[in-house]
C-alpha cells in the first residue's frame, strides 16, 4: 500500500507533513509503506511538476540497514512543544529512512563548513525565525535572543557564533552588539518584510535557496551549542540532530533547556 502526500507550503512543513503520514500509516498497519510518495509536494521550490523530491534526499529503497519499530508518537504540531519531549528513539530510524540528505546536500554542507572554517564542537548557532511565522506563534524579542548568546560566550568563551535567521532586522541589531567570532552566511537570503522568504520569490529561485538553507541547517545540527525558536525548521534540527542536548528552545513566552 502507498503514502500519498499533497500538503505545500514551506519546505520543512512539508517534510513534517510527510513524516507524520508515514508514522500513521505505521501505525495502523504495523509496517512500512511500500510507496511513499511526495512527487506533488514541495511545489514552491520547483519551476515545473517535476518530482524534486531527490534533489534534496536519498530515495528511501536504497536505505536498507534501519530498523523501524512502532508505535511511534509523532504529529505535525509537534513543532510547538517542548523538543525534550518527542519520541526520539522511534522518530530517528524514519528521518534516516525517508529523509537523509541527498549527496548534493552533503557535499554543499562541506563547501559551506570549509568556506566558513566552522568547527562543530567550538560553534554556538542561533536561529531566529521572524518575518511570517509571527502569524503562528510568539517569537522572542531580540534582546531574549542576545541574552541567551551572552550567557552561553561569556561561560565558554572564543566559541564561533552562527547566525542564521530569515529577518534582515535581526542582524542589523546583532552587528550593533560588535560580537566576536560572529558567521554569517552569505548564501541566505534575509527580508525586511513579515511576508516570509519563500513568498517573496519564485519557485526556481526558491528551489536555489533551498539547497543552501537545508545545508546550513544540517551545520546547525551539529553544533555544540543551539539558541532557537519554535517551529519546523527548528523540530528538523533537533530530529537531525538527534536529540535536544545542549539546546535553548523558545517557545510560547518561555525558554525550554539546558546548557552542559
Amino acid at each position: 500500500m502507498s503514502v500519498i502526500i499533497r500538503h505545500n507550503h514551506g519546505f520543512f512543513s512539508c517534510c513534517s507533513v510527510k513524516l507524520y503520514h508515514i508514522v500513521n500509516y505505521i501505525n495502523q498497519h504495523s509496517k512500512i509503506p511500500d510507496l511513499v510518495d511526495s512527487s506533488n509536494q514541495f511545489k514552491k521550490y520547483k519551476k515545473d511538476n517535476t518530482d524534486i523530491t531527490y534533489d534534496y534526499f536519498e530515495h528511501y529503497d536504497n536505505i536498507k540497514d534501519v530498523t523501524i519499530q512502532w508505535p511511534i508518537n509523532y504529529h505535525h504540531n509537534h513543532q510547538y512543544i517542548n523538543y525534550t519531549n518527542l519520541d526520539y528513539d522511534k522518530i530517528i530510524p524514519l528521518v534516516k529512512k525517508y529523509f537523509l540528505p541527498s549527496k548534493q546536500i552533503l557535499n554543499n554542507v562541506e563547501i559551506l563548513k570549509q568556506k566558513y572554517h566552522i568547527e562543530y564542537d567550538n560553534t554556538i548557532a542561533v536561529y531566529y525565525r521572524g518575518t511570517d511565522k509571527c502569524s503562528e506563534t510568539k517569537i522572542a524579542d531580540f534582546d531574549s535572543f542576545y541574552n541567551k548568546i551572552k550567557e552561553i560566550s561569556d561561560l565558554y568563551q572564543n566559541k564561533q557564533i552562527i547566525i542564521q535567521t530569515d529577518t534582515a532586522q535581526f542582524v542589523d541589531y546583532i552587528n550593533a552588539k560588535n560580537l566576536k567570532n560572529i558567521i554569517i552566511f552569505n548564501e541566505n537570503s534575509t527580508s525586511y518584510s513579515n511576508r516570509g522568504i519563500h513568498h517573496e520569490k519564485n519557485s526556481q529561485e526558491n528551489g536555489l535557496d533551498m539547497i543552501n538553507l537545508f545545508s546550513i541547517f544540517l551545520i546547525l545540527s551539529k553544533c555544540k551549542y543551539i539558541i532557537c525558536g519554535s517551529g519546523n525548521c527548528s523540530i528538523w534540527m533537533m530530529l537531525y540532530r538527534e536529540n535536544n542536548k545542549n539546546v535553548y528552545q523558545y517557545f510560547s513566552g518561555n525558554w525550554f533547556g539546558t546548557i552542559q
